[in-house]
């Protein structure tokens, strides 16, 4: 990684979600201290909310493999047989932390996350549900936690157009100080013709399509890991912003494009942005990425490495596609009005990103 630039100790590793034994092996793996960039990029990897550090024992117990199911955990989303050549794709995750501190939006990009990540396997989503717990009616934060949370679920689900065909909701005061707000996308697709997040091919393009990079969700992933204390709303720049006019569109042109034989592999940009995409599809591949973030596409001006990384704005995708697919790749994205960026290519042993 060369695009950090000092070395920086375990007082800044706590101040990022880490224990001083996680930052010790760190500069272990290493071989030194690390710079800001790796920090955060081993902060958010870390975090509860994308390495399941302290649920996964439990996770494991649950029934995940049968000769209908085509894809179990380790994907953007499960994948089951039913029949005549078709597949249910189906997602569900938690947004309780970004809820609960800004409820509509919170909610929102949950919905858009996990359409992203049935769309990112093929599938073209066909309903949104939801389970629901708020604290007690009679707390003061309930009736506007409430309106936020089933606006934003709603909002984002009808603009692109997938209904929310089912929910449930409970109220009892174990939930006044945090909220849980689970949703579920369910998706059709081509039973042969899945799609997985794995990077294979050494030298094949990586491709950045969808909106641009902004500063908005940084440490967004850290937070949702994180207990609430008295500063809770200030955390509320951790929360992303979404657009679902801009994921209709994209939702369209990766579903053209996967008509197609371009793609290698595809994984939406969720939770730590940037470095979870690139990082799980080079584990995948079991090889390494390659990225220049100076051409990344972004909003801001002077972007840091740490910023680009990190950022959770929404509506984004990376690919690794076949090579020499790049520009019938761009007429697709362009076509609906997308950013699309040649950021990369895919490595047979190191993952590495570079910045002037």
């Amino acid at each position: 990684m060369t695009a950090g630039a000092h070395a920086v100790g375990a007082d800044i590793a706590l101040a990022h979600g880490l224990t001083r034994e996680e930052y010790a092996r760190v500069v272990t793996l290493l071989g030194r201290a690390p710079n800001l960039t790796e920090l955060g990029i081993f902060s958010a990897m870390w975090s509860e909310h994308c390495s399941y550090k302290s649920s996964r024992k439990w996770l494991r117990g649950l029934p995940t493999t049968a000769p209908w199911v085509i894809c179990g955990p380790g994907e953007n989303a499960g994948v089951i047989d039913i029949g005549d050549g078709q597949a249910v794709v189906f997602k569900m995750e938690s947004h309780n932390h970004p809820s609960y501190i800004e409820p509509y939006q919170g909610a929102a990009t949950g919905v858009g996350g996990i359409l992203r990540d049935v769309f990112t396997m093929g599938a073209r989503p066909i309903a949104n549900l939801n389970c629901l717990r708020f604290g007690s009616p009679e707390h003061p934060k309930t009736r506007h936690l409430v309106n936020g949370v089933v606006a934003g679920i709603g909002g984002y689900g009808n603009c692109i157009g997938v209904p929310t065909v089912a929910g449930e909701l409970t109220f009892d005061a174990r939930y006044d100080g945090n909220i849980l707000v689970n949703a579920m996308t369910v998706g059709v697709a081509d039973a042969a013709r899945i799609f997985y997040a794995k990077a294979t091919g050494v030298g094949s393009p990586v491709v950045y399509v969808g909106s641009k990079t902004g500063r908005d969700g940084i440490h967004g992933a850290a937070m949702a890991s994180a207990a609430f204390g008295d500063d809770t709303e200030e955390k509320r720049p951790t929360v992303q912003v979404g657009d679902p006019f801009t994921e209709k569109l994209l939702l369209e042109a990766c579903l053209e494009l996967m008509a197609t034989d371009s793609i290698v592999g595809i994984q939406d940009m969720g939770a730590a942005g940037l470095t979870s995409s690139a990082v799980e599809m080079a584990a995948k591949g079991e090889g390494g990425i390659e990225l220049d973030l100076d051409q990344v596409p972004v909003r801001e001006t002077g972007m840091t490495p740490y910023e680009i990384m990190l950022s959770e704005s929404q509506e984004r995708m990376l690919m690794v596609l076949r090579p020499g697919a790049e520009e019938s790749a761009r007429r697709i994205f362009e076509k609906w009005e997308l950013d699309f960026a040649v950021i990369g290519s895919n490595s047979a042993t190191r993952w590495s990103a570079t910045c002037r």
